[in-house]
């Protein structure tokens, strides 16, 4: 049987591009960079074209140009203040006991090691369950359970020295 040859780039493009930039402005909650990444990521692709286009590969291509975006220093002031309708907005995204902002999630990639970063971005933005994570990730379910539970500790964290404490608000008196 004659085997379908790989898509080119520009067949990748117009079949997973739009779920690509779903993918990515779900990350970066911003539309424009969502575009930008995507377009970037096939501007490379047709420059230097992989032995494989699929989607696992694709996704994993966006997750990671998203991580590098977040992850770059002078981008994250931009993001943050381009963005506060979304920090003030509200939230759908929890760890847990804490509400995933886009001023957490920066502090918590920063904090993290690229593979958990991905696991962040994967189980808590894209929806996806432990044996999903495990699946793209190449890892086992165990191993994936571990660094999620370690992380909602990283974020409890972030988020506590984020909030002033009790004894430092004024007092309030009748």
């Amino acid at each position: 049987m004659n085997e379908a040859a790989p898509p080119t780039p520009s067949q990748a493009y117009q079949r997973y591009g739009p779920a690509l930039v779903r993918k990515a402005e779900r990350v970066l909650r911003n539309p424009d960079d969502a575009m930008d990444i995507v377009q970037g990521l096939f501007v490379d692709l047709i420059a230097r074209p992989p032995k494989s286009l699929d989607l696992p590969y694709l996704y994993s291509a966006v997750t990671n140009r998203c991580l590098n975006l977040i992850r770059n220093q002078s981008n994250r002031s931009r993001l943050l203040e381009s963005r506060q309708d979304v920090l003030r907005g509200p939230e759908r995204t929890s760890l847990g006991d804490t509400v995933l902002t886009l001023d957490l999630l920066t502090h918590l990639l920063a904090a993290l090691d690229s593979k958990s970063a991905e696991i962040v971005v994967y189980h808590y933005l894209d929806d996806l369950d432990q044996d999903e994570v495990a699946q793209q990730m190449g890892m086992s379910r165990r191993a994936v359970v571990k660094r999620l539970t370690k992380l909602r500790a990283v974020a409890r964290d972030i988020a506590r020295a984020a909030t002033p404490a009790d004894d430092a608000k004024p007092e309030v008196r009748s």
